[in-house]
């Protein structure tokens, strides 16, 4: 005679769907912040689509402040690194020193050619709240002819009263150098600097939607995990009755 009896679902299965449940849903919510994240940013730009911060003050007692090397390439996706999709920036600089000034943006090695022997600042960090520029001073007993002479730069503006530079952001390393416009020491300034990133609204709309499909897949595997399969109820299994 053969036994019948109801056959029981792993709990493997259970736990194992749980966790992918868990993993997914982690993932859905960080795509949700970063797309939230990049919408609202989006969504902070001026009149004219720019990301910008407030006037702070970059001063120093030589002839020149020059960021360290902005590298604009990487490893970055084509499809996130075509020129159109960088974007521009724009810098607002007004002398603090009611000296003509000069800011300019070029090939980094253009830059520290210029400036070799010359004394000079490098900004290496800025912080906010409270603003503060770190800095590492370049000795020197050069002093520099004036910038604007000079046809490597990529963008520049000079003049007296607020001066704006607005540069098309290509691949390649930059420097960027803010100067008195007759390149004498004693550089005191506030810049302001904004970005118009148009992959901003791309990527936000992106990793929203990516995030959505993920927590839907993450609902499906916590549905799959609590709920019994439809062959619970009727599915058994055949024990062979022992033998007279």
């Amino acid at each position: 005679m053969t036994t019948l009896h109801p056959v029981k679902r792993s709990k493997g299965a259970r736990i194992a769907a749980y966790a992918g449940a868990t993993v997914v849903g982690l993932l859905a919510l960080g795509l949700l912040a970063v797309g939230g994240a990049s919408l609202w940013a989006n969504g902070q730009k001026d009149d004219d689509g720019y990301l910008s911060t407030g006037s702070d003050r970059f001063a120093t007692s030589s002839h020149a402040i020059a960021t360290d090397n902005l590298d604009i390439d990487g490893d970055a996706p084509g499809w996130l690194v075509d020129t159109d999709r960088y974007g521009k920036v724009r810098l607002k600089v007004d002398s603090r020193s009611e000296k003509p000034v000069f800011v300019g943006i070029a090939p980094t090695r253009e830059v520290k050619t210029y400036l070799r022997e010359t004394a000079h600042a490098t900004v290496t960090d800025v912080s906010y709240s409270p603003f503060r520029a770190t800095y590492g001073a370049h000795t020197g007993n050069h002093a520099p002819t004036p910038p604007a002479e000079h046809g490597f730069w990529a963008a520049s503006a000079h003049g007296s009263g607020p001066q704006t530079l607005t540069w098309d952001v290509k691949h390649g390393s930059w420097s960027v150098v803010v100067m008195n416009a007759d390149g004498s020491r004693g550089v005191d300034a506030g810049v302001s600097a904004g970005a118009n990133v148009p992959v901003l609204s791309t990527i936000g709309w992106g990793a929203l939607g990516g995030g959505l499909v993920l927590l839907i897949v993450a609902s499906g595997l916590v549905v799959l995990g609590v709920r019994k399969p439809p062959g619970d109820a009727v599915a058994l299994a055949a024990t062979p009755a022992p033998a007279n």
